[in-house]
């Protein structure tokens, strides 16, 4: 599925800035944040901004992995967890979640990923998505445009903490979420392993 053109660009949910501003005041402060957020160039966005430029979000993202390099997965991780809680509040309904909630957990995970799926504009900017197994689950995003080179190891973490969220509600209380491939690794897509735990 192709990623979210529009005339003004490919753009992103306003969730992917949003969610990190409560983060980095709890990580380093709001003067830190602000700090953070005048370096990338990006104005803090009202609460019910709309779509956001990719390239905003790009650089935001960027800026918080290269300032704080060894709490980024732990920054990037919760404002992906707090996402897919707004997620939750605000835009699947709720006789959609108890669906997904009844259904034999394969047929939910399916349903909750085709969902994602007609979605992906929000989150996948210009990348592409796309589902591509279900044995195990495996999402995939290719020229990912919120991959951070990292030393040269999946970094996807704001991807990965949307989809386990998202199916630790709904699908699996205890799943686990693993990026495989990374285009910050110098691959092709990004790609996402979701299961539920074993034992």
């Amino acid at each position: 599925m192709d990623g979210g053109f529009v005339a003004e660009g490919p753009r992103i949910g306003p969730n992917a800035i949003l969610q990190l501003i409560p983060v980095l005041d709890a990580a380093i402060g709001p003067q830190g944040r602000a700090a953070l957020f005048a370096r990338s160039g990006v104005l803090v966005p009202p609460a019910d901004a709309g779509m956001m430029p990719q390239d905003q979000v790009i650089r935001l993202h960027h800026t918080v992995a290269m300032a704080l390099p060894d709490r980024f997965a732990e920054i990037a991780n919760s404002a992906g967890a707090a996402t897919g809680d707004y997620i939750l509040a605000n835009r699947i309904p709720t006789p959609a979640q108890t669906l997904i909630r009844i259904l034999p957990r394969p047929l939910g995970a399916r349903l909750l990923a085709a969902a994602i799926a007609k979605h992906a504009w929000t989150f996948a900017g210009s990348g592409r998505f796309a589902v591509v197994g279900h044995r195990p689950l495996t999402f995939r995003i290719e020229t990912n445009p919120l991959a951070v080179g990292m030393a040269g190891t999946p970094s996807c973490h704001w991807h990965s903490a949307v989809f386990q969220r998202l199916f630790q509600a709904l699908v699996w209380p205890a799943v686990i979420v693993t990026e495989t491939t990374c285009c910050a690794c110098g691959d092709a897509a990004c790609t996402f392993k979701i299961a539920p735990a074993q034992g």
